[in-house]
């Protein structure tokens, strides 16, 4: 992406080696959090290219008007099913998710994180688990085991609503947004048409052979998509 692009990689609150501050992990603070990223870098003219939550968070974004924002590529986003569509990953993931709600079992379940089972709800992610490399397996268990993480994260799943919450805004979005799917997506092709269809001139394209972590499985389609919605504002640029 840095061959065709200035990128700005952002671990969010809770999420890679950033803080985990005790707050409420919904989409409203997840939202304020990168725009006040974008305001400490004074960034222009941003294309906002996010995954899964990632995703949500760029439409947020542009649903609010934010001046910073000139695109969005919204890639599987996660706002479905209540929050819930990670359940679909696998048996594992329809487990934790379940017991997510339970005020101490809940608790207990994500203190005690094994590496079986964060491998179990990633690889049902991808079309095919051989798409996560092992040094990214291990780092993502490493990272998940810093002292309070697991809050965080169970913070997040009891707060999973508020992304499809936030698609009542989509309808305010006035810059051009591609949604980008891939056609093993946790989503189904009704919630996928959903998103299309609320959000004003949306452009919608699935991708053969991409799971939710779809940069992990097809890295070439997403970039090529990149370049291909970028291509018409760099042509107006020098014109």
């Amino acid at each position: 992406m840095a061959k065709s692009f200035t990128v700005y990689a952002v671990d969010y609150p809770g999420h890679g080696y950033s803080d985990i501050p005790p707050a409420k992990y919904n989409a409203g603070y997840f939202v304020e959090t990168v725009e006040s990223f974008l305001d400490a870098l004074d960034l222009h003219d941003v294309t906002i290219a996010g995954v899964s939550i990632g995703a949500s968070i760029a439409l947020i974004l542009a649903a609010r008007n934010d001046p910073r924002v000139s695109r969005v590529v919204a890639i599987n986003p996660y706002d479905y099913a209540k929050g819930r569509g990670m359940a679909r990953s696998s048996f594992l993931a329809r487990l934790i998710v379940a017991l997510a709600d339970l005020p101490i079992l809940g608790d207990t379940v994500m203190r005690l994180r094994q590496f079986f089972i964060m491998k179990s709800v990633l690889d049902g992610g991808v079309a095919d688990p051989r798409h996560i490399p092992s040094e990214l397996l291990k780092e993502m268990y490493l990272v998940g085991n810093r002292k309070g993480h697991y809050r965080a994260f169970l913070n997040l799943l009891r707060n999973a609503e508020s992304w499809e919450t936030a698609t009542n805004g989509y309808a305010k979005i006035e810059v051009p947004v591609l949604l980008l799917w891939g056609d093993c997506d946790w989503s189904w092709p009704g919630e996928r048409e959903h998103d299309r269809q609320i959000v004003p001139g949306a452009k919608m394209t699935t991708v053969e052979g991409g799971g939710h972590f779809l940069p992990l499985d097809r890295p070439d389609a997403v970039i090529q998509h990149l370049l291909h919605f970028q291509a018409p504002l760099a042509r107006k640029a020098s014109s």
